[in-house]
C-alpha cells in the first residue's frame, strides 16, 4: 500500500484529499504547517508527499527546498490557489514533479498521485474500467453497452468512472459530490440524482441501483 503524506492548513480540504486516497486504497497522514511536513517528508517513511504552498511556520516553497537539500526525492505535488505562471515555474524548477491549483477536482488528483507512484509500483497503466457488459474507456471518455458506444460529458464520465472503480458498492451522495464536484459541493443539491438519471438512460435504467436513505451502487 502506498503511503501518502498531505500537508494542508485548511482542514476541510485536508479531509476532502485524505477522505478520497484512502477509499482508493492509499495510506495517508495529514500534517496542518511547514515544520512538520519537512519532519515527516525527511524521516523518509511516504511514497508521495501532497504539498501546500501556503502553510504556517514554513511555506511549502522553503519545505521542498529543504526536502531536496537533504536529496529527498520523495515525488511531490503540489497543491496551492497560488495560480500564476512564476508560481508555477518556481514549484517545478524548486523540485517539485506536479502542480495543480485550487479549486480542484478530486479525480484529477487522483490520476496525477497513480501517474506519480506507477514507476515506483511498477503498476500496469489501467485504461479500461470493466463491470459485466459495461466498460469504460479512460482515454477516449467513452462508454460501451451490449447496445454500442456512448458519449459522456464530463460529470457522466467522472461518475461512471467511480461507480466503476467501486462495483457493488453503496456510494452516498455525499461521497459522489465531494468525488465528481470537489470540495466545494453543495450538500443539499439534488445534482447527483438528475445526473444519475441521464447517465441511467445512455447505459440502461438498472445498471444503477436506488439503495433508499443510503445512495447508489453499480448493480
Amino acid at each position: 500500500m502506498s503511503r501518502i503524506l498531505i500537508a494542508e492548513d485548511e482542514g476541510r480540504i485536508a479531509s476532502f484529499i485524505e477522505k478520497g486516497l484512502r477509499a482508493n486504497g492509499f495510506s495517508t497522514t495529514v500534517v496542518a504547517d511547514g515544520d512538520g511536513a519537512l519532519a515527516q517528508a525527511v524521516a523518509g517513511e511516504f511514497d508521495l508527499v501532497v504539498l501546500d504552498l501556503g502553510l504556517p511556520k514554513r511555506d511549502g516553497f522553503a519545505v521542498l527546498q529543504a526536502m531536496r537539500r537533504a536529496r529527498v526525492s520523495t515525488p511531490v505535488i503540489i497543491l496551492t490557489a497560488r495560480g500564476s505562471v512564476h508560481d508555477t515555474v518556481a514549484g517545478l524548477e524548486g523540485g517539485a514533479d506536479d502542480y495543480m491549483t485550487k479549486p480542484f477536482r478530486f479525480e484529477e488528483l487522483l490520476a496525477r498521485v497513480r501517474l506519480r507512484l506507477r514507476p515506483a509500483d511498477r503498476t500496469p497503466e489501467v485504461t479500461v474500467l470493466r463491470h459485466g457488459e459495461l466498460s469504460l474507456d479512460l482515454r477516449t471518455r467513452r462508454a460501451e453497452t451490449p447496445g454500442g458506444l456512448v458519449d459522456l460529458t464530463a460529470r457522466e464520465f467522472a461518475l461512471l468512472d467511480l461507480f466503476l472503480r467501486h462495483p457493488g458498492q453503496v456510494l452516498s451522495r455525499e461521497q459522489i459530490l465531494s468525488h465528481v464536484w470537489g470540495y466545494d459541493f453543495d450538500p443539499g443539491s439534488n445534482v447527483v440524482d438528475v445526473y444519475v438519471r441521464t447517465l441511467r438512460r445512455k447505459i440502461g435504467p438498472d445498471r444503477i441501483v436506488t439503495v433508499r436513505g443510503m445512495g447508489y451502487r453499480l448493480g
